[in-house]
């Protein structure tokens, strides 16, 4: 049996192989967010001189392997920076992203509904006392209409923008 002294085992604070891998992984994965950006939301993050340098020449890698090579650069010049405010702020535009994604899904949901259900209206009116329902009844009869003559969609549109200003919040 072999005691280990304090100095030795103060040693194993180091992280291990497996751990450091993790982290570069974790770190290029943030860099592949990052080359995923457009330039604007780029310049926006304030990211340091290098770190951008590397992401732009990323973006104009087309080929596999030297992108590779690319995407391992920026995960090693990310090692020497605080990469948590760029994490937040990504975590934040997706977030955003996603919400709105999410309020979009519900206003064509709506918009189907009432195409589709006349008791629709009866809901939307409750959920959203101050829509203007005899407004709305008119476009969807319009849009109704629209489709049955095989015109433009402009009711159509007019009804989806109509509920934008309605619900202004998911």
């Amino acid at each position: 049996m072999h005691n280990y002294s304090d100095s030795e085992i103060e040693q194993d604070d180091t992280p291990s192989k497996t751990q450091r891998k993790k982290d570069m992984h974790a770190l290029q994965d943030i860099g592949e967010q990052l080359v995923e950006l457009e330039r604007k939301k780029l310049v926006e993050l304030d990211l340091p001189e290098m770190l951008l340098d590397a992401i732009l020449a990323a973006q104009k890698i087309k080929k596999y392997g030297g992108r590779r090579r690319q995407m391992q650069y920026i995960g090693k010049v990310m090692r020497n920076i605080d990469v948590l405010p760029i994490q937040e702020k990504l975590d934040a535009w997706q977030n955003s992203s996603t919400q709105q994604t999410a309020r979009l899904h519900q206003l064509e949901r709506w918009r189907e509904r009432l195409l589709t259900d006349e008791d629709a209206f009866t809901e939307f009116a409750q959920k959203y006392p101050a829509a203007d329902i005899q407004h709305l009844r008119a476009l969807v009869r319009n849009a109704l209409k629209e489709k049955k003559a095989n015109k433009p969609p402009k009711s159509f549109r007019l009804i989806f923008q109509e509920l934008q200003t309605i619900i202004t919040e998911i």
